[in-house]
Formats: structure tokens, sequence, C-alpha cells
């Protein structure tokens, strides 16, 4: 019989902090009138667990509609909390496609250092292999020697092949030597690292102009996904590197990694409801299976900790 967790208890001991945090903050406010002090103190817990204002807001006023003279136990108010999490979520979670022709499919991934970029990358290209995508990546990253070896042993590691330049040299060179590589080789999809330096907005943002302009050459419609990992460490701070982000590179899609590690999991919704940005994959751990697109339903109801598995 196999020990391995299988992908909802992966989520269910990922989201727990989150979940945890949520039932906690909104402890002892089911069983009164929901009158306006009631609601407001559920709006203010529902905020407090990172669920955003836009999403807290909503809630309260689906609570509010016809129930200022009946109680609601709080797994009642719970339930009411996954399923309009659930919507927020649902318009967002859109696994990657690999759709593009000619090939190869090219993916920037981009995201500050210390998100978990370059492990998000090899995860992402282990999930794409898993459905008979061939693929390559490129060492983009070219501001630090550190990039460059990381994503070399994790290409070793994952079994893919990888296009790499000197440290310090032109990142955009590298991706139009990739992209060569990777069509005269028939690979589907070529995922490239890039600086994570935010310190220099103007810098970042013309290294990244370059390389769309070298991309664009080759293929006016590349690169075709520019995806944004996130640290759900971090926080609301997560919501303020999509906008620096959309600003600097047109972000198109989103992976939230370290979900497993924070109790503020509630920011995964906070982004759907503020950007409404697909949300391609996220991670619960650091296994190499641990990145996969999810099920909002699902999701959901962890979080409000309504799931069969950790109802409370």
């Amino acid at each position: 019989m196999s020990t391995t967790p299988s992908w909802h208890e992966k989520l269910l001991g990922g989201f727990r902090k989150t979940s945890d945090k949520l039932v906690g903050n909104l402890a002892g406010l089911g069983g009164a009138r929901l009158d306006a002090e009631t609601l407001d103190d559920i709006e203010e817990a529902l905020i407090a667990s990172d669920l955003g204002p836009d999403t807290a807001g909503r809630i309260r006023t689906r609570l509010a509609e016809g129930t200022f003279e009946r109680n609601m136990e709080e797994l009642g108010i719970r339930l009411v909390v996954a399923e309009e999490v659930e919507k927020a979520l649902a318009r967002v979670a859109t696994p990657l496609e690999v759709t593009a022709f000619p090939r190869p499919q090219v993916i920037l991934v981009i995201g500050v250092n210390g998100s978990g970029k370059t492990t998000t990358i090899a995860k992402l290209a282990h999930l794409l292999m898993e459905q008979d995508y061939g693929v390559m990546l490129a060492a983009g990253d070219t501001f630090r020697a550190a990039a460059i070896g990381q994503l070399r042993t994790w290409a070793d590691r994952v079994g893919v092949p990888i296009v790499t330049g000197p440290e310090g040299g032109d990142a955009a060179g590298v991706v139009w030597d990739a992209v060569k590589k990777a069509t005269e080789t028939g690979i589907d999809v070529l995922i490239v690292d890039t600086a994570g330096r935010l310190q220099n907005k103007r810098e970042l943002m013309d290294e990244l102009a370059k390389i769309r302009r070298v991309l664009g050459r080759i293929n006016p419609a590349s690169p075709h996904d520019v995806v944004l990992v996130l640290d759900a460490t971090t926080g609301q701070n997560a919501l303020s590197q999509i906008e620096v982000f959309k600003e600097v590179a047109g972000v198109t899609g989103l992976v939230m990694t370290k979900l497993d590690g924070t109790a503020r999991g509630g920011v995964l919704v906070a982004a759907a409801e503020k950007y409404g940005l697909p949300i391609h994959a996220i991670g619960v751990g650091e296994g190499m299976t641990d990145l996969r697109p999810f099920d909002p339903a699902e999701v959901s109801r962890i979080i409000a900790g309504v799931d069969q598995g950790i109802a409370k």
C-alpha cells in the first residue's frame, strides 16, 4: 500500500495554517443575530485572514441578505465563505496550456529573488513533461551566477536540456540561442528564467523589453506566456508585486508557491479577486509533484475549514 500522500492530502496539509487562521478569526461570531455590528466583525475577521477587502465585502453582503433577524452558526458562515471564495477562484483557475504553433511555446517566468522562481521552473517543466511535452530551459537570469548554476542543477535533475550564457552576459542573447536550439530540436516548450531584481525597475524593464524584441523577431506571438511566481508567505506584499510586474513585464498568469509554509494563503483569493489573472498552479510542498493546477471548489472548502478532512 502506497504511503505517498494524495494531492488532496497535500492540499489539506498545505492550507492547514491558513484554514486554522480563518477559523480562529471567525470563532465566536456564529450563533448571534447577524446585525450590523456582527457583520462588521465578520468582515474584519475575513480581511484579517488575508482574503482581501473585495471578497470580505461580498461575503458580508451575502450574509446580510435577509439574515438580520435570524441566527447563523459559525459553520454556516464558513459554508458561505467557501461558496464565495470558490466563485473568486473559479474565474482564474486556469491550467497552463501548450497551444503555440509553430513551436516552441515560450514562457517567461518572472518574480523577485527568493520567491521560489527557480524551483517553480523545474516543477513546471516536470509537470509539462508528464503531459508528454518536450521542454527546454533558458538561463535568462544572467545577473547572478548562482541563478545560472541553480537552474543547471535543476535541469539535470528533471532531465531537460538547458541553454546558458556567461554571468553578466546578454540575457536576450541567451534567449535567442535557446529559441533557435528549441526550434531545431523540435522542443514544445521553452521556459525562460529572468532576473528578479526590483531595486532598479527601469533596468529590469529595459532587459525584459529587449528580450521581447528579440523573441518578436523570431515569432511575433512570442512570448506566449509571462508567468509571475509569488511567494504566499509574503501575504499582502504579493499583491504589490503583481502591481509592479504587471507594469514592467505584462504578466499574463500567476503561480503561487509556499502555501504550505504560511497562514497567509488567503492572499490567493485576494489576488484572484483584485486582478483576475489566470492562476495556473499552486505549490504546497518542496517535492517535484507538489506544484499543480487546482480545483476551486476543493481549495475553497479547505480554506474555509469545511472540508470533511478538517471540518472544525
